[in-house]
């Protein structure tokens, strides 16, 4: 199975210069804990609630914080064609329980939860995945 045929679309974007209070209204609305950043058609980076909360909240920093100034700069992603159990397996080793999903002209076309892959393609490759994930360290524990 292929990424695109777990991979959740359509995918809302969050620019740079929008505050983190923008980003959580959009994560509200789309009811999603992660949104990816997106600079004049190029993925830059990617917000989580977690970043909200411990980037921003935990720091005394307020609503008009920038997106720019808390996001993960280092952006994670995978193709849409890619093997989905690869991805997962992936996912479990980068630490990470969403991914940006990109074609191979590097446009963004949706995004790959672990839920994504659990609900169609089984608990196997997820529950592997979400073992590593659970793991202390990794890039969601950095501030």
């Amino acid at each position: 199975m292929q990424v695109c045929e777990a991979m959740s679309t359509p995918v809302q974007i969050v620019l740079p210069n929008h505050t983190i209070q923008q980003a959580a209204q959009l994560m509200l609305q789309v009811d999603s804990g992660a949104l990816p950043v997106g600079d004049r058609d190029r993925l830059v980076g990617m917000i989580t609630d977690r970043d909200i909360a411990l980037r921003a909240v935990a720091g005394g920093k307020g609503p008009e914080t920038l997106v720019r100034d808390v996001m993960s700069g280092e952006v994670m992603y995978c193709f849409d064609d890619e093997d989905i159990e690869h991805v997962a397996h992936n996912m479990g080793e980068l630490q990470v329980r969403r991914l940006p999903v990109v074609n191979r002209d590097k446009e963004l076309v949706g995004i790959l939860s672990l839920g994504d892959v659990a609900t169609l393609h089984g608990s196997g490759a997820a529950g592997s995945a979400l073992g590593d994930i659970s793991q202390p360290g990794g890039a969601h524990t950095r501030i």
